[in-house]
């Protein structure tokens, strides 16, 4: 049975490689995500994530946290999408940018469509 844990190491925590995704990597929008996503080669492959919910369209904390935890399960269970053999390493941000809270189901397809989308480049 494949790992689809997100584990600590998978999430993306340093400000350097935070920094440099926003300066120097792709993006696009897929509703409701805006996703930017910077990758080099690399002999060990890895793949890290940014999740975000912004205040400014959902002001309540509760709400904020109950979308983060639908895109988390989402990319967690999808996730071996990005795996296609070759070895690279990988930072991506997905931000939430609906006002709208939407379910898992839609939030669940476009992390798939999104996941799928940055495979395609690599």
């Amino acid at each position: 049975m494949p790992d689809c844990s997100l584990p600590r190491t998978e999430r993306l925590r340093s400000l350097g490689a935070v920094r440099r995704m926003f300066e120097s990597g792709e993006s696009g929008f897929i509703f409701p995500f805006r996703y930017v996503w910077f990758a080099e080669a690399d002999e060990i492959p890895s793949a890290e994530v940014l999740f975000s919910v912004p205040k400014k369209f959902h002001k309540r904390a509760n709400k904020r946290n109950l979308l983060r935890r639908r895109t988390k399960e989402a990319y967690r269970l999808q996730k071996l999408l990005l795996h296609n053999g070759r070895p690279v390493n990988l930072d991506l941000a997905l931000i939430y940018s609906s006002k709208e809270e939407l379910s898992y189901k839609t939030i669940s397809n476009a992390v798939r469509r999104i996941l799928e989308t940055v495979a395609e480049h690599l």
